[in-house]
């Protein structure tokens, strides 16, 4: 059994979803490991992981809409808000999406659906530096 570990810097722009799957797969390779698990935890918590459709943008901007009209930015309910109206409902977003996956690794690559991609989620509206441990273990 081989384990490779490593921190992945990723930068967002604003709000919404970044596909990693290639650079999580990138270090599949890099790990020479061809059969396992490769574990991403986000280190944040008000940024998320999900996996969902890679084909059609929409489907993304339809998750983004439910959230925006579900999680009120600067809800007045909300009494934490340190880093803005976007603070409280980034960390709410994160709640109910993932802060971690664990996606099989096949073939020293991910082994995903034909239409599932890995995406980071950023819930907040600045820009951010997220650091994601990527663990890949196996043979």
């Amino acid at each position: 059994m081989q384990i490779f570990q490593t921190t992945l810097s990723i930068q967002t722009a604003q709000r919404g979803t970044q596909n990693i799957t290639d650079q999580v797969n990138q270090l599949v390779k890099q790990s020479s490991i061809q059969t396992g698990l490769c574990h991403v935890f986000i280190q944040h918590t008000s940024a998320s992981l999900i996996i969902t459709e890679n084909a059609d943008p929409t489907v993304r901007e339809d998750i983004e809409y439910w959230l925006q009209s579900t999680i009120k930015d600067g809800d007045p309910n909300f009494r934490h808000d340190y880093e803005g109206d976007d603070d409280m409902s980034g960390h709410i977003r994160t709640l109910i999406t993932d802060s971690s996956h664990t996606i099989p690794v096949t073939g020293g690559k991910l082994n995903l659906g034909t239409w599932q991609g890995l995406f980071l989620y950023e819930h907040r509206t600045g820009r951010f530096t997220r650091q994601l441990v990527v663990t890949i273990q196996g043979q």
